[in-house]
């Protein structure tokens, strides 16, 4: 199995996770917050479609799927307070947003060597590893880590545990 290939396995689970957790809530769930001071799932969700954009797009410029103009605007650490649905998008949104992104990651991804995986990572993505392999790779724990916070909405929501 070549690099690509496992990191393709491993960007499965955190998109079934967050479909799944994502299925049953509504445009007003995704307004609760975990805890108090705590990011509600629409800034999250934001966070991480832009996240995802920025990353691949440090790697290979021009290589992901546009995203609506002002988007990258709407999910800073400044409008994190935010509490109004209509600053946001709805949850069909973020979720066609998620699949453009993943599937222009995927793309890239499936073009690259073992060889170009194990290249440095642009310093400014760094944080995710250190090489070109760990950026494609760090999504899914980002994903993750995000959507561990989504099961604490789900129980206060009184929807039932999924996994």
């Amino acid at each position: 199995m070549s690099l690509a290939e496992h990191i393709k396995t491993t960007l499965e689970l955190p998109t079934l996770v967050v479909t799944k957790y994502l299925e049953d809530l509504t445009d007003a769930d995704l307004f609760v917050r975990p805890a108090e001071k705590m990011n509600h799932i629409a800034w999250q969700l934001g966070h991480l479609i832009q996240s995802e954009h920025f990353h691949v797009t440090q790697v290979f410029p021009d290589s992901m799927p546009g995203l609506p103009d002002g988007f990258q605007e709407k999910y800073t650490k400044e409008t994190a307070a935010n509490e109004n649905p209509a600053d946001f998008h709805t949850k069909a949104d973020y979720l066609q947003l998620m699949q453009e992104q993943r599937q222009g990651s995927l793309k890239v991804l499936a073009g690259l060597s073992d060889h170009e995986l194990m290249q440095p990572a642009p310093e400014s993505v760094r944080y995710l590893g250190p090489t070109v392999g760990c950026i494609f790779a760090g999504e899914s724990t980002h994903w993750m880590m995000h959507a561990g916070q989504w099961a604490v909405v789900r129980r206060k929501l009184g929807k039932p545990p999924l996994f």
